[in-house]
């Protein structure tokens, strides 16, 4: 504990580093964002883009020292003018037609004029600029603009350059530009956005005042884009889905478990009929499996691999990048079937204040409140607080236990980013939660014999560090450090003689440094570091303690090729050891190969490696009278079981283009999972789960295809149908994993009116789900082999006034399906053969909903 304590303080002194800028950059459409994005990542020291067609601006976050020059010279060699450069009219021609946007005559005359003597003037200014210049051995100068009221102001990001040579330069904040000196031609070019080229001679003289005056004024011009909700990449090697606001805004997405309703990829299920815990599959495999991180460090995890998805509300989002497969190496080994990054908004970079209320028939009521301000020129924060609460009880089927759980959530927090006038940045935060989750029989009924209560409460400190090199822009460090304790103190069963208690403390402390640098130039790039991770847990069921501590430093490097438009590479290596597994290597390798600019195919193959929290990824089981065994394959081990090592192989193909004139893109996605090591948790024999390691085959084949359509202005169709099949060898046999769907058909219509109504209606088809075999219960506990399929039909319809004020209604399970008698032995909450987690579909019907959204921008 003194350790941690030290540890926690260490992190709370950190500062962290992630600058934003945003810069004009002229573009007409998605192919637009996609190209701007990626150019803007392949600059030194850019770790994050986000391009925005309807005001054409570019916002970054980049480390300390970035030149900003770069970027708008990376903005015009793939053809899209700034607000300080203008594309070659070559690059430009070679766009793809609709990207072509419009591009106003660039006119005006710069002029080399001769210094005067009269108040703020040329040579009054670059006297008192370059007093503390030395200039031996260059040439140099300043490059003003004349306001309106006839002053002169430097003019930053104008071009500098020999008229015979390449080599060029741009002013900086002060307007000022040096360039060495050089034999033979002596003229230089000076160009800016808004001014025709100008040629001057500097032959006999080395520090020069230029001043630019425009003779024309340029029209605006606005062009309309309208951004897609869900977007995928065309030129990172990794296949990522970036879901948006705007995305989740099309349905009541309350928290992190709810976030994913509109996305196919992701299945999202209830873990019982008492608890109300959320779990999401992906590829047909359990979301443990997923590696779940906040702004890219580890954190869904452990004793909260389960609750912790609901730690994070909805209206809290900025974002979710979603990629299937293994993904880097930089972030840890635990990954094998995916990647999900949420990133949260942060000061400065969201509303100044956002108000949410929600309120549905079931009685839940929901309230959120986020804001941010700037406190001075270097300071800013932002706060952000979630209320929940649900008194009502719900038995729709009059089975005297709740359908749905009681529950009060508050969650807050706070963070802030420090901006100095030497380039550093800083931000820190902390999070609190505190939960409280009643369920099982109905509270009003003194004659309930099995009630659950679980209560939680946690703390998250995280903050990031970084440093870009000012005589080596391109090589930069960063360093990111976490800490987070967990406390869960849960009873099952009370009142019975089954009733059993799940105490648990979690204790992680997260460090990771990342170092990043080029191979002769910007088309290798390559990242190393270390990272280390301590997890210290205690968990507790009824008599039984298990003590984990877990303590796994490891190093990792990671090559980029992107030096052709065609062909992209990721590779990486990591090593790690485990204290109680020893040493092992984590490879990864993603491929890109683009026939052209709007297909891309992508080939991923990576291995992961990570502990099962088996109480808390199987927290469905308190809800139930089985009796837990555990049979143990190394003592020394967590629970005397093994890690989790699985490889993933993938396979995907995306293309966009039209069809009969209407937007289209299309693609195909298989991905293949293999175990060589992992625990099982085996509910196949009736009243008992046991928990051993495998001993055969565990895989899965996943097969989606995926069509987004936008067949008419303001109308998106979306359509998917997956395929899964994981199987496991149990005791009994190799058979299809319990309460997965194999199949599964989706379809999203979402419409948007220029006078700011929206509408929204997602309909899924599940397939059938294989039941674990009750064969040996008695008859009346018998359950069949499969669950029969279903169907469900969720819309909202949104009502935006301005920039500030939106109105949202919806329904949820439209068609009101319900699973019947969800709890196995309801009439007999004392036999052993009761169980509430053989849940296969939707426990409370239908239900509608209302809520507001106020924000000032």
């Amino acid at each position: 504990m003194k350790q941690f304590i030290i540890a926690v303080c260490l992190l709370v002194t950190t500062v962290a580093t992630a600058q934003s800028t945003t810069i004009k950059v002229y573009g007409n459409c998605g192919m637009c964002e996609d190209r701007i994005e990626q150019a803007a990542l392949s600059v030194i020291g850019v770790s994050a883009a986000s391009w925005s067609a309807e005001t054409e601006e570019l916002t970054i976050d980049h480390a300390p020292f970035f030149v900003v020059a770069e970027l708008h010279q990376k903005m015009i060699s793939v053809g899209h003018d700034t607000d300080q450069l203008r594309a070659d009219d070559t690059v430009y021609k070679d766009l793809h037609g609709c990207c072509k946007y419009d591009r106003p005559d660039q006119e005006g005359t710069p002029t080399g004029e001769a210094p005067t003597d009269t108040p703020n003037s040329p040579k009054d200014l670059i006297t008192s600029g370059h007093d503390d210049h030395d200039h031996t051995g260059e040439v140099a100068g300043m490059i003003f603009e004349e306001t309106a009221a006839g002053k002169l102001q430097p003019l930053i990001g104008a071009t500098v350059g020999w008229y015979d040579n390449a080599a060029g330069t741009f002013t900086d904040q002060d307007g000022h530009w040096s360039l060495a000196a050089k034999g033979g031609d002596q003229r230089i070019v000076v160009s800016y956005v808004g001014y025709e080229a100008d040629t001057i001679d500097m032959a006999d003289q080395q520090l020069v005042a230029i001043t630019l005056r425009s003779n024309h004024v340029l029209e605006a011009v606005e062009i309309k884009y309208r951004k897609r909700s869900t977007e995928i990449s065309f030129i990172d090697p990794i296949k990522s889905q970036r879901i948006t606001q705007k995305e989740l805004c099309k349905a009541a997405c309350c928290n992190l478990s709810e976030s994913f309703e509109t996305t196919p990829a992701v299945d999202v299920a209830t873990t019982d009929a008492v608890t109300g815990t959320r779990k999401i599959q992906m590829l047909g495999l359990a979301g443990p499996n997923i590696q779940i991180m906040r702004e890219n460090m580890p954190y869904i995890r452990g004793l909260a691999a389960l609750v912790g998805m609901e730690y994070t509300p909805g209206p809290w989002i900025e974002s979710i990048q979603l990629n299937l497969g293994t993904g880097s190496v930089v972030n840890g080994p635990e990954s094998i079937t995916g990647q999900i990054n949420v990133e949260t908004k942060k000061p400065l970079e969201s509303e100044k204040f956002y108000l949410n209320l929600f309120g549905n028939l079931a009685g839940r009521l929901e309230a959120n409140i986020n804001t941010t301000q700037a406190v001075n020129d270097k300071w800013s924060t932002a706060t952000l607080f979630h209320a929940k609460t649900l008194q009502q009880e719900n038995d729709r089927n009059n089975d005297n236990f709740l359908d749905i759980p009681n529950a009060t959530h508050l969650i807050g927090t706070h963070r802030w980013r420090y901006r100095g006038d030497n380039g550093l940045m800083g931000q820190i935060g902390i999070k609190g939660c505190r939960t409280a989750v009643t369920g099982g029989g109905l509270p009003s009924n003194e004659a309930s014999e099995w009630t659950s209560q679980l209560n939680s409460d946690r703390v998250d400190l995280w903050t990031k560090v970084g440093k870009v090199f000012p005589n080596r822009p391109y090589a930069s460090v960063g360093f990111q450090l976490s800490g987070t304790y967990h406390d869960q103190q849960a009873d099952y069963g009370r009142g019975t003689d089954f009733g059993r208690s799940f105490n648990g403390i979690h204790r992680n402390l997260y460090a990771n440094l990342i170092y990043q640098t080029i191979i002769g130039n910007t088309d290798h790039k390559i990242k190393t570091g270390s990272s280390f991770v301590l997890d210290d847990m205690s968990e507790t069921i009824g008599l039984a303690t298990f003590e984990r501590n877990e303590v796994m430093p490891g190093a990792f490097v990671e090559y980029q090729y992107a030096g052709s438009d065609k062909v992209s590479i990721v590779a990486g290596l990591r090593g790690d050891y485990h204290n109680l597994f020893g040493a092992f290597l984590t490879p990864r390798l993603h491929v890109k190969y683009s026939p052209t600019d709007r297909q891309a195919l992508r080939l991923a193959i990576g291995r992961g490696q990570r502990t099962q929290s088996i109480f808390a990824e199987n927290i469905g089981l308190f809800a139930s009278n089985r009796t837990i065994a555990i049979q143990p394959s190394d003592a020394n081990n967590p629970y005397g079981l093994v890690p989790d090592i699985g490889w993933n192989l993938g396979l995907n193909y995306t293309v966009e283009g039209t069809l009969a004139n209407i937007p289209v893109i299309w693609g195909i996605d298989y991905y293949y999972t293999v175990f060589t090591s992992q625990v099982v948790a085996d509910y196949e024999t009736s009243a008992t789960v046991r928990f051993y390691a495998l001993d055969g085959q565990s895989r899965a084949h996943s097969v989606q295809t995926q069509v987004d359509i936008t067949p008419a202005k303001g109308l998106d169709l979306r359509l998917a149908y997956r395929y899964n099949d994981p199987r496991t060898q149990y005791k009994s046999g190799l058979l299809l994993n319990p309460l997965i769907a194999q199949h599964r058909a989706f379809a999203n219509v979402a419409y948007e009116t220029e006078n700011g109504w929206m509408f929204d209606l997602t309909a899924n088809w599940i397939g059938r789900k294989r039941l674990p075999n009750t064969s040996i219960s008695p008859e009346q506990y018998q359950l069949a082999d499969y669950s029969p399929d279903y169907r469900l039909l969720n819309g909202q319809i949104t009502k935006r006034f301005g920039e500030t004020l939106d109105i949202y209604v919806g329904g949820e399970n439209i068609l009101n399906f319900r699973q019947e008698n969800p709890i196995v032995a309801v009439d007999n909450v004392t036999s052993p053969y009761f169980d509430a987690s053989m849940i296969w579909g939707p426990i409370l019907g239908g239900n509608a909903y209302v809520g507001i959204r106020y924000r000032i921008l």
